[in-house]
């Protein structure tokens, strides 16, 4: 229980883009977030999360959750017990992560100690080119090419002709890849024996999540990442023979608690981990550095593809982030 009654708010800001982001599913000019912050007078935390559409959440449905839970925070609800208030999703993530944010200060802790972990080290992000022609994805790989990890969005037909031209333009760059489920069992066959050739080291996602089966059938000569097929540690049991690692993102798991959790038990079961990110501010990403420790792949780049960052906000040297100053957050 908080010294001081606790009182939740919640506001939404846009933050423009450097450039248009596009995926399988459409394009964007701006990275729109809900931002929860808990305060009891003496300290204060805050968390961002960003809707996922494809998950039925908008920018009004995430703020109206939100809205929701302000009398029960204010009646003490915390961490544990949101864990059981809302479903996995944006809203939990922010509020979640509002409470880690506040009990680390109230502790003069950090999170990392609050979770088991040992200090948070830096750790080294892909950057994301999204998905056009060949030629200006090669363009923007080449401004990108002293990069140690890019990630690719792609769209089906076409892909083998993108992710040459990027790799005649970026030749010493690892390569990820992320169809964003715009794949069918046709392009497995097709695409994965030239890609692997290419020497792309992970396929995210590529055929919607409920019509994976192919996978159990068609031999990985790529790991294939599950993404939209995982949010939680609930779904683990369903990827097994289907998926050699899992992207776990904490606006999809609905929090650093679960997400942690998931890291968990994906390490359990065999899967390789990759953490991921929306397209956000560094308040969304410092949460996710912790996940980061416990990752082979790291995608945090969001605040790489905003025109602007949050003043203060993490430090990106490159491809580097380093470990957020408590007082922003954690």
């Amino acid at each position: 229980m908080a010294p001081h009654p606790q009182r939740l708010t919640a506001t939404r800001r846009g933050w423009a883009l450097a450039r248009p982001f596009a995926t399988s599913r459409g394009s964007k000019t701006t990275a729109d977030v809900v931002i929860a912050e808990i305060s009891d007078g003496d300290a204060r935390g805050r968390g961002e999360c960003v809707p996922c559409p494809q998950f039925g959440e908008s920018l009004d449905s995430v703020f109206a959750a939100l809205d929701a839970m302000k009398g029960a925070v204010t009646s003490g609800l915390d961490r544990e017990g949101l864990q059981r208030a809302l479903p996995p999703g944006a809203a939990r993530n922010a509020l979640d992560c509002a409470f880690w944010d506040i009990e680390a200060k109230r502790a003069y802790r950090s999170v990392a100690e609050l979770a088991g972990l040992a200090a948070l080290k830096p750790v080294a992000t892909a950057y994301t080119i999204g998905l056009d022609t060949p030629d200006r994805m090669a363009e923007l790989a080449a401004a990108n090419r002293a990069r140690p990890l890019l990630k690719l969005k792609l769209g089906g037909d076409g892909d083998i002709e993108r992710v040459r031209a990027v790799r005649q333009a970026a030749p010493a760059s690892r390569l990820i890849v992320d169809p964003n489920e715009s794949w069918s069992e046709r392009h497995l066959h097709d695409m994965m024996p030239a890609l692997a050739d290419f020497g792309v080291e992970l396929i995210e996602q590529p055929l919607p999540a409920d019509a994976d089966d192919a996978l159990a059938r068609v031999p990985h000569a790529i790991p294939v990442c599950a993404d939209e097929a995982c949010r939680t540690s609930a779904d683990l049991h369903r990827l097994v023979g289907k998926y050699d690692a899992v992207n776990i993102k904490l606006d999809k798991a609905g929090g650093l608690t679960e997400a942690l959790a998931l890291a968990a038990e994906a390490k359990r079961r065999g899967f390789a981990v990759m953490v991921g990110c929306m397209v956000g501010t560094s308040l969304a990403i410092a949460p996710a550095l912790l996940v980061a420790q416990l990752a082979q792949i790291v995608d945090l780049d969001g605040p790489l593809l905003l025109a602007s960052d949050r003043v203060p906000g993490l430090r990106y040297d490159g491809s580097t982030i380093h470990p957020p100053d408590p007082n922003f957050w954690g």
